[in-house]
Order: C-alpha cells, then structure tokens, then sequence
C-alpha cells in the first residue's frame, strides 16, 4: 500500500528556510514582531541583545527565521568560536566589521596642530573614515579667517574648525568671531593645549601642572611632571599611547569634536 504524507499543506505555501546570519557584534538587523532595531551587542546560549541608536537595549530569543537583515528574513546564530571582534569603536560608536572608508567628502575639518590631528585620528579614525570627513591641521590659528576664506565653505563642504583655548576673551576667542560663514563652524576646547584635553589619570599623573605665564607650556609640563624636557615629542608619545578611547578624554573636547563632525556630514 502506498504511503502518504500526513502534511497537505502545498509546498508554495510552506515557509521557506531562512539563511542562517552569524550574529557577530555590531550587525544590525530588525526584529519583525517589536520593529526594535539595533546593532548586536552579545550573543549568548539562545539570547541575542540589540542596541539601537538611542542606546537602549532589548533581548530576543535566536528563533528561526527569527529577524530582518536589510528587509530579508534571516536566522540568527550563535558566531563560531574565534577571536572576539570590537563592539565599539574608540569614540563610542557601534563598529561596522568589515565597513568601507567613504570617498572623502568636500568639507573638512581643521585642527590646530599634529599633535590635535592625531588625537582626533586615533579615536574618531574609525568614524571620520566612515563618514568619509578629511581631518587637517593648520599649525595655529592666526590666519583663521582668510584661511577659511580660502577655502570657500557652502552647503556641499562645510568647514569645522577646533580651537585650543577658545575661551572669552583670549586671542583664539577674538579670530574664532572674524568667521562669519555660515557653512563654516569654529568651536574649541578651554584648554591651553591639546595635551590637557587628556584625562590626569590615564596618563598616570595626579593632575596637569600649572605653568607660569610667559614659560612654554609644553615645557613647563615636562619640567613639572620630571620628564625629559629636551623632547616634547617623546612626552606626547607617552599622553597619546594612554588615550585607548573617548573615556580617557575630557567632555569638554567630546562634546565639541562629535559636534564638528555632525555639522560637516550634515544633509546640505
């Protein structure tokens, strides 16, 4: 006697499988029945957790067909043991495994100096790269406004400027208000120097020496701090290799630096 399948449902009406998406950190993906959408955060025995940009989190059972990956249907799973990749980049941010760098877009930002320019490099890379934002330094500000001049800023490249020391009343305080371009921004940080913007702690001192007016700054901090006053550069080796991420600076640059690169990449 013949045997029959018990199942009558027609095969054009049966769910597809789904193909099966490693839930490594930082993929974003959607859970259909919530709409909640986030970023991987961790992946544990049957759980995945979603971050989503306002930083709220929310865990989902790793269900069949369980989740949308750029509007199709996917099943996540648990990753394979392997070396773990980063969750966030040094800013902060959700990392993007395997992103591209962006073709650099016409606005720019400009920084006083190298030692600012690495700085910014070394925790925002990631997030510039992305965005596609060219990161430059002017070696001091004196010639701000026809520099910016120069440069032509409109509403396809905009022009973000970070100031040392843009406090009321100073020098810097004085040129930043000769820009009046409304497609350039010049914001700033209180501190006499890029240095300072580093939290004490992460470089392992109590605090950041005061330096006498009329004394180099950078070498008055060397002679405070009992470091080889001869070579700044090898001092600001030591500050820089301390900064790991966002966390060992201080909010003031933070604020101001994230401020910068949400006006260069803004919608013109």
């Amino acid at each position: 006697m013949r045997q029959y399948s018990a199942d009558l449902t027609p095969p054009w009406k049966k769910p597809q499988p789904a193909p099966e998406v490693a839930a490594e950190p930082g993929l974003v993906v959607e859970e259909p029945g919530t709409g909640f959408c986030g970023a991987v955060i961790r992946c544990e025995a049957g759980t995945v957790t979603l971050e989503d940009r306002f930083g709220k989190h929310r865990v989902f059972p790793l269900q069949p067909r369980g989740f949308l990956l750029e509007g199709r249907v996917v099943t996540l799973v648990r990753p394979s043991s392997g070396p773990a990749r980063p969750t966030r980049t040094a800013s902060g941010s959700v990392a993007v495994p395997g992103a591209r760098a962006r073709v650099a877009r016409a606005g720019r930002i400009y920084v006083e100096g190298r030692h600012d320019a690495e700085l910014v490099e070394k925790v925002w890379g990631d997030d510039l790269r992305i965005e596609g934002v060219v990161v430059e330094y002017l070696e001091g500000v004196d010639d701000l406004p026809s520099i910016v001049e120069s440069f032509g800023p409109g509403p396809d490249a905009r022009l973000g400027v970070l100031v040392d020391h843009l406090v009321p009343g100073s020098k810097e305080w004085r040129i930043a208000q000769a820009v009046t371009s409304e497609h350039a921004l010049v914001v700033g940080h209180p501190y006499i120097d890029i240095w300072e913007a580093v939290k004490p702690a992460s470089v392992g001192i109590t605090g950041w020496p005061r330096v006498p007016r009329g004394q180099d700054w950078k070498t008055g901090v060397c002679e405070a701090l009992g470091w080889r006053v001869a070579n700044t550069g090898e001092a600001w080796k030591r500050i820089l290799d301390s900064v790991r991420s966002y966390k060992d600076l201080e909010p003031q640059l933070l604020g101001r630096v994230e401020e910068l690169i949400d006006f260069v990449t803004a919608p013109s």
